[in-house]
């Protein structure tokens, strides 16, 4: 067995972290093993908690490293100055990279967050809320200004949210256009229904 190698830019817990990502999406967190996750790794088990304290451990690590990338967008996005279009614009595109860039960890985040335990779970489910409010908040101001149509915020954000994640099957299908072309064209027809 080998040991665990720190990738170029991370820890080896981040390595642990991104290869059980991989194997959740694939497994499913609960059916999925530490021992399954050592064996993908070429290590054996029990070097596995010399960097990390346990499966749910992981999960959370997952988790809140990219709710926290979301909100960070979000807030930095807050604070330029943009219009409410332009700004909801730079989150769509971001959840779209995110979703290219960092498949395996947003689609555990997605899915899996069910498997969260207590408190982590309830502060998990804050922060989505808190995520969702904000963008409805958006869309609120953005109808004021008359900038926006008139339409229920909430559905809008919920309308936004569900075409993006619908992005898992553009990536396991890879259709015959560019990864570009699904970006702009995800753009269009998002921000379209919202343009007066």
């Amino acid at each position: 067995m080998t040991k665990i190698r720190a990738g170029r830019h991370g820890t080896k817990k981040d390595t642990i972290i991104q290869k059980a990502a991989a194997l959740f999406r694939i497994k499913g967190f609960n059916a999925a093993s530490m021992r399954e996750l050592a064996d993908s790794m070429g290590v054996e088990a029990p070097s596995l908690y010399n960097h990390i304290g346990s499966k749910s451990e992981i999960l959370q690590a997952i988790c809140f490293s990219i709710a926290e990338q979301f909100t960070t967008h979000l807030l930095w996005t807050e604070q330029t100055e943009m219009t409410g279009l332009s700004r909801l614009e730079a989150v769509i595109r971001f959840h779209i990279r995110m979703m290219l860039e960092h498949y395996d960890e947003v689609y555990v985040a997605n899915h899996e967050w069910k498997c969260l335990k207590e408190p982590y779970l309830g502060n998990f489910l804050n922060q989505r809320r808190q995520y969702e409010k904000r963008l409805a908040a958006w869309v609120e101001t953005g109808i004021r200004k008359k900038e926006f149509r008139v339409a229920n915020p909430y559905v809008a954000v919920l309308t936004f949210l569900s075409a993006l994640r619908g992005l898992e099957l553009w990536l396991r299908h890879k259709k015959n256009f560019s990864a570009d072309e699904l970006k702009n064209d995800m753009v269009n027809l998002l921000l379209r229904g919202l343009i007066n």
